[in-house]
């Protein structure tokens, strides 16, 4: 049976791109409005099996508010992707260039790709989706509008590939994360990466101290985030993402850190993604 997993967004979005990519074409997708939706359906085994949630951009940086709505959850990661954002010129069958009148797109879409929109004069109007922008215009069969969207959304709303990889910065990746409720997560096997978050005592030195013991442990510490802990004065918690070359490995780093810490989580032990 095919998994069924939430994602931000609409069906043909780069979120249900990354869902195949490692669920397999025949995963099958909710769309939500809001990550908050994401995280809440992704959590009810009545209406799912999980989540494909972004958590940073090669760009952008880190979605912040996400890593909140992980810490508040019952979900796991149980793995990641990462996936080459690519930015497309979509029309309904037989436009041409010439018969463009208007692009509708996400406004990050639109401007990723302005060193390619502003050889034109097109009237550029932003939307609440990319993948909604290419429905739309199979929808209305629109002769003088185009979508920026994902190569998916085009084969799934039946709409050409005008000019393919309009993006200005061609090395842009999205890591999507890939969550399980706890009682289902099963070990990966070949773990070696591992999602932690922690907080300190706040004394003098104290996150130096669980720094230097990742790094006694041979860890390789591919993230640190702080995030302010709420109603504190100016405590933080942090997350980690660390690399490793075993389980074995992790596991004693972790008993040499959780005493230097007075609360520490586990978000997910899983495989490392790789760039494509």
């Amino acid at each position: 049976m095919a998994k069924k997993v939430t994602i931000q967004g609409y069906e043909g979005s780069f979120h249900q791109e990354a869902a195949r990519q490692f669920h397999g074409k025949e995963v099958e997708v909710i769309p939500c409005a809001t990550f908050r939706d994401v995280i809440k359906i992704g959590s009810n085994k009545k209406e799912s099996n999980g989540a494909v949630m972004a958590i940073e951009n090669s760009i952008a940086g880190s979605i912040l508010p996400n890593y909140n709505l992980l810490k508040k959850s019952n979900l796991k990661i149980a793995g990641e992707v990462y996936l080459q954002i690519k930015q497309n010129l979509l029309v309904n069958p037989g436009v041409q260039l010439q018969d463009i009148r208007e692009v509708h797109s996400h406004t990050m879409a639109l401007q990723q790709c302005y060193d390619f929109l502003d050889k034109y004069k097109w009237k550029l109007v932003e939307t609440e989706d990319t993948a909604l922008s290419a429905r739309h215009i199979h929808q209305h069969k629109s002769k003088h509008i185009a979508a920026i969207a994902s190569k998916l959304a085009a084969e799934l709303y039946k709409l050409d590939v005008i000019a393919p990889s309009i993006q200005t910065m061609k090395n842009n990746y999205t890591r999507f994360l890939i969550l399980e409720r706890e009682e289902t997560v099963v070990p990966v096997k070949a773990a070696d990466k591992a999602s932690v978050n922690f907080v300190t005592d706040h004394s003098k030195g104290s996150l130096a101290r669980v720094l230097t013991k990742i790094a006694d442990g041979g860890i390789n510490l591919s993230k640190l985030q702080s995030f302010p802990i709420p109603g504190s004065d100016f405590k933080y918690s942090f997350h980690v993402d660390m690399e490793f070359e075993t389980i074995n490995q992790f596991q004693q780093v972790m008993q040499l850190i959780t005493p230097l810490t007075v609360e520490i989580k586990v978000y997910g032990i899983y495989k490392s993604g790789k760039l494509k």
